[in-house]
């Protein structure tokens, strides 16, 4: 089996990373602060991954991805995932999730009871702080009750997810002084 591979690339938002394997996209880093700082992060989350060339498919979703930052509406739902070691419940929340369009947003517990689970916010909230592959699985998309911001695990936090959700037009850019 090839080992898996990582590459580091530019968005509007910073330097993002992806990480994959022979069976799809392990990992997408969102930036650090720098591209060093991302490379790093990403090395570290996968230690036996070798930065590469991406394939075919990964440059796809490299090219989706910065696309999507670039405020174009872009559909990642063809890219492939690799979902080993991933607990089923938060498989099965991360496929839902990808079915939100870019634009749109859902909050916790909407997502809890469309899967059928009602009250369980929380739960999907936990899935959403694990999730290995933000912005594929668009965990940004994903709010809390009375659509506010509720968290968000990347570097930055929410400022981070708003700023995603602004580019995507799921939300007013931020009221200025004048």
């Amino acid at each position: 089996m090839t080992a898996p591979g990582y590459s580091v690339f530019g968005t509007a938002i910073g330097d993002c990373g992806i990480a994959w394997s022979e069976r799809g996209v392990i990992a997408v880093q969102l930036p650090e602060g720098s591209e060093e700082k991302t490379r790093a992060r990403l090395a570290a989350r996968l230690p036996q991954a070798t930065e590469s060339t991406p394939p075919e498919e990964i440059q796809r979703a490299i090219d989706g991805i910065v696309s999507l930052m670039d405020g174009k509406r872009t559909d990642l739902t063809g890219v492939e995932l690799d979902y080993e070691g991933v607990p089923d419940f938060h498989h099965r929340v991360y496929e839902f999730i990808r079915t939100i369009p870019a634009g749109k947003t859902l909050t916790y517990g909407d997502i809890a009871n469309i899967l059928g689970m009602p009250g369980g916010a929380q739960a999907v909230g936990q899935a959403m702080g694990r999730n290995p592959v933000p912005i594929i699985v668009p965990c940004h998309r994903v709010l809390a009750a009375g659509g506010k911001d509720g968290g968000f695990s990347a570097r930055g936090g929410v400022a981070t997810k708003r700023r995603m959700l602004v580019i995507e037009g799921a939300l007013a850019d931020e009221p200025t002084l004048f």
